[in-house]
């Protein structure tokens, strides 16, 4: 059994790391493509957006493809297009990235947090449907960390209940659940493309769907330079001109820009990070103590570009901190309603208190980061994977003058993965 560098043992990873890890891919083509948006001074327009847009939609297969300035705005638009409103309720997983859940705050909205599956991390959908109510509007659905959620299950229950599917797609760009790609599945799709997001353009979200009354709402609330009376949904038409929600939500042109090539490369970047990691994995494979956060091999599905690669075990640092704990979700007044807004247009306590959501607030002990290969170079990612070995095999070194909580090193005498 080799030792522990940190014990004396030589280094498992000896090879220089190239650019294996480096992310994102920028050539001279998207540097000629941002410096023709900025020689024409053309970086408040919208004429690249529009393209980006186009291209965009076909490549994901929806009819519409609407460019935002951030992930936040375009889930923010979902919502809104989904009809989110005063008095009503999103669900969503605890487990993920604020701007899931947040946003319906200043739709005079609340939240029910839904706990999730500990092999999967995304939403479980046996904690879905006894928290749907009269109130509920919109599940929101977070392919977290790349991995797909259970779509056909949380599919069925929205429709038996007439509650619309918002798809975050920000983990998962352009990856597949049974063969059909993430963001097409539900109602609509909404993602971050900000920089360190596998489909990375600097900066900028996109929202897409086959739905056009979500589609012409959406733009409503932030685009009003496309806010005109020719749109279909004739309720809106008296209002063009003007945003209805107040907000400025156009993509920066010079993402854009970075975006249309960054979309022609993406997926053959994609699958080379996905050889990398699932060869990575398969290394692992016969090790104790740790799982592979992957999809099933054949199943038609995968895993993107692999977003912020995890794997899970009894071990940390872990991944997002359970959102329904926060003080933010519990007591404090934003608007100044008097009353915490988590609750101030709700017709009940939707709050959440601990031990009510089990696995969300004990995954952040049992996941871990890996590292995200962008190259697959063979040596490299062996050397990686024999030193997750070595600490996998030599753990009860590491434990001896350890004197952490004994329950999450797995010193409490009970049954553990490691």
């Amino acid at each position: 059994m080799a030792q522990l560098a940190i014990l004396g043992g030589d280094k498992a990873v000896q090879t220089p790391p190239r650019d294996t890890f480096h992310w994102p891919i920028v050539t001279e083509e998207d540097e000629a493509a941002v410096l023709d948006v900025l020689r024409r001074g053309a970086m408040s327009d919208t004429d690249i957006t529009k393209k980006f847009e186009r291209e965009f939609a076909e490549w994901q297969g929806t009819q519409f493809a609407l460019g935002f300035c951030n992930g936040t705005a375009s889930l923010h638009a979902a919502m809104y297009g989904c009809g989110v409103g005063v008095g009503d309720e999103i669900i969503c997983p605890s487990v993920t990235y604020w701007a899931s859940a947040l946003p319906c705050f200043s739709l005079g909205a609340t939240v029910s947090f839904a706990d999730i599956d500990p092999a999967t991390l995304c939403l479980d959908p046996n904690d879905l449907e006894h928290r749907i109510t009269k109130h509920t509007k919109a599940i929101v659905v977070v392919h977290y960390l790349g991995y797909p959620a259970d779509m056909d299950e949380i599919v069925a229950i929205a429709r038996e209940h007439g509650v619309k599917v918002i798809e975050d797609v920000s983990h998962a760009q352009g990856g597949l659940y049974k063969g059909r790609k993430l963001g097409t599945i539900g109602d609509v799709g909404a993602m971050s493309l900000m920089t360190g997001k596998s489909f990375a353009i600097g900066e900028g979200g996109m929202l897409v769907t086959n739905n056009r009354a979500i589609y012409e709402r959406a733009l409503t609330l932030g685009h009003y330079e496309r806010y005109t009376s020719d749109l279909e949904t004739e309720a809106l038409r008296p209002f063009a001109g003007l945003p209805v929600g107040g907000y400025k939500y156009r993509m920066h042109q010079m993402s854009s820009a970075v975006g249309r090539v960054q979309l022609k490369y993406y997926d053959a970047r994609c699958e080379e990070i996905r050889r990398a990691m699932n060869y990575f994995w398969d290394l692992l494979e016969d090790v104790p103590g740790v799982r592979a956060h992957r999809v099933f091999a054949n199943s038609g599905s995968n895993m993107a570009g692999w977003y912020a690669a995890h794997g899970g075990a009894s071990c940390s640092p872990g991944v997002n901190m359970a959102l329904h704990k926060h003080a933010l979700l519990q007591t404090c007044d934003v608007y100044g309603h008097g009353k915490p807004t988590r609750i101030a247009n709700s017709g009940r306590d939707v709050r959440q208190a601990d031990s009510s959501l089990p696995i969300s607030e004990r995954i952040n002990y049992r996941a871990y980061y890996t590292p995200w290969f962008k190259k697959f170079y063979p040596e490299i990612v062996e050397e990686h994977a024999h030193a997750y070995r070595k600490v996998c095999e030599n753990y009860q070194d590491l434990l001896e003058e350890d004197t952490s909580d004994p329950v999450l090193t797995g010193r409490s005498g009970t049954t553990t993965r490691g």
